[in-house]
């Protein structure tokens, strides 16, 4: 007997499950609020050099707004005023034209800028004049709280499989909250940038450990529904956050309200129940007889519990060391372990590079930002759904190699595609966006069916750092540019053809019983296809 058998007999997809699903669904759509902020906290509105203060002897007072723009401020080649320049002088010639454009001498911006409030009341930008030399720090804040997430996967992976999913939910919660609110509150960009790099922290603990702790509740056959009902909470919100956005044009209050809903999602917390498949993979039979007792409970089958005692449920996963503590240096002890670890790290690191590298080489819809982001994120539905009708008909292995191969072959096309032809190049681009997005759908649930109990946790954790490592990666990519203009496409095709490749490598999980310990991964008798659905015996 398994632990799948057992959570067949109590209905693994009852009431009790969709209750701990709707409990997550508030802290996982905080996900692509906080990782999409950046777009819209960071967005640079037209601005030019602050004359207000210059009055030249009082000349100035005569003129006016355009006309002393005219003469204290160059205009680009576009027509439009400098961005970070001003000239030296006052060039009062320039009010009749007749001057010969010889050249003029240039200073940057003296007196701060003015900036276009028609969009956003209030960024970065503006709020600490983060533009022309400082531009960089800037863009600079993506990566700060990527970084964060990154280091957060591996150490949130760790505190799961040590303490619990539970348990580090709640302190996911409580730290992206506390230093979520802190960045909203920050007085220069030095706090700002330590509390972002915090709060990206803090919210990786979130994005593996609900994942992890919502599917080890679930049977078998349930698994690929779940997952996917799960990935939706990120395209929802990111057809929900340019709503936001828009009517919270002020990067504070827009920041204080992407984090708000985890104060729900606190209270809501205690609700939750334990991973009992976790507990009973560490000798806490007692605990996990409690939370199944409560599961068969509230699915109406509380006459199964009632014949299943503590003692018998410690039969159920058979564990060599009840003490044993497992750590990342678990993925690389043992073969089999160590060749889905290096496999499994591939392909997050192409899935991701894969899906920022569509991102940035898409060069939009001639929208604004918000029916963009909007566009994006309706973009990722029909992916989701495309994976829902397929995983379970082909399997996740080639599911997962297919849809990195079909993304790599995109926008490897784009490159033939000319220029001129941009509706075309936009919908290859679309295309491979929603295969990208594909990909990702299914690597969390393909990544959580390969690696066992004890280690469920570490494995998503290092594999959610690979992640982070090619979304860092994926933007230094696009300086190749200035090597060849097509050279970023074929770096970021050629890394996803070779993540679909090692996918193929990877061992079928598709209706299998998710592995308890390493032993049932290296051995592998322990590890059996089940054919059809299985109605099991009586304890």
């Amino acid at each position: 007997m398994r632990f799948d058998n057992v959570l067949a007999e109590i209905n693994g997809f009852g009431r009790f499950q969709l209750r701990t699903f709707l409990l997550l669904i508030i802290p996982r759509l905080t996900l692509p609020f906080n990782f999409l902020l950046n777009n819209f906290i960071t967005f640079i509105p037209s601005h030019h050099c602050d004359i207000r203060s210059q009055n030249n002897g009082g000349v100035f007072r005569n003129l006016s707004l355009e006309e002393r723009l005219n003469v204290n401020i160059p205009f680009e080649q576009d027509g439009s005023l400098s961005s970070c320049q001003m000239f030296a002088e006052p060039q009062y010639q320039l009010l009749s034209n007749s001057s010969n454009l010889t050249y003029i001498p240039t200073m940057p911006c003296q007196n701060g800028w003015i900036y276009d409030t028609t969009i956003f009341r209030s960024t970065l930008a503006t709020e600490w004049d983060l533009v022309c030399d400082k531009k960089k720090m800037n863009r600079a804040t993506a990566t700060i709280f990527f970084v964060g997430v990154m280091l957060g996967s591996g150490i949130f992976g760790f505190l799961s499989d040590r303490f619990g999913r539970k348990k580090t939910l709640l302190l996911s919660y409580m730290a992206s909250f506390i230093f979520g609110i802190a960045t909203a509150l920050s007085y220069n960009f030095l706090m700002f940038a330590t509390m972002r790099f915090c709060t990206g922290l803090g919210l990786s603990g979130i994005s593996i450990s609900s994942f992890v702790l919502c599917l080890e509740w679930v049977e078998i056959r349930h698994r690929t529904t779940v997952a996917v009902l799960m990935s939706l909470d990120w395209s929802v919100g990111c057809v929900i956050l340019p709503g936001v956005a828009y009517l919270i044009n002020d990067w504070r209050f827009l920041t204080a309200a992407v984090i708000s809903p985890l104060f729900p999602a606190m209270l809501c917390w205690w609700w939750l129940p334990e991973s009992a498949r976790w507990l009973m993979s560490n000798g806490k039979t007692d605990d996990a007889h409690f939370y199944l007792s409560r599961c068969a409970t509230v699915n109406g089958r509380e006459d199964v519990m009632a014949d299943l005692k503590p003692e018998v449920l410690s039969t159920v996963i058979l564990v060599e060391d009840e003490n044993r503590k497992y750590s990342y240096l678990d993925l690389v002890k043992t073969p089999k372990m160590r060749r889905r670890a290096l496999l499994s790290g591939i392909v997050w690191f192409g899935v991701a590079f894969a899906y920022y590298g569509i991102s940035l080489n898409i060069s939009g819809f001639g929208v604004n930002i918000y029916l963009t982001q909007f566009i994006y994120g309706v973009i990722e539905i029909p992916a989701k759904g495309f994976v829902f009708f397929t995983v379970d008909k082909i399997g996740r292995r080639w599911n997962q190699a297919g849809m990195l191969i079909l993304t790599g072959l995109l926008i490897f096309s784009s490159v033939f595609i000319h220029a001129d032809r941009g509706d075309l190049r936009t919908a290859v681009g679309a295309l491979g966006k929603m295969f990208s997005e594909g990909s990702f759908t299914i690597v969390f649930l393909y990544t959580t069916e390969l690696y066992p109990t004890v280690m469920r946790q570490n494995g998503l954790g290092y594999c959610s750092f690979m992640a982070r490592v090619g979304v860092a990666v994926s933007p230094l990519i696009m300086l190749l540019e200035d090597v060849w203009v097509n050279l970023p496409s074929f770096v970021f095709s050629l890394v996803a053809l070779g993540s679909g490749l090692s996918a193929s490598l990877l061992p079928e999980t598709y209706n299998v019983r998710l592995p308890e310990t390493i032993e049932d991964v290296e051995q592998t008798t322990h590890y059996k296809h089940c054919k059809m659905y299985i109605k099991l015996c009586t304890f």
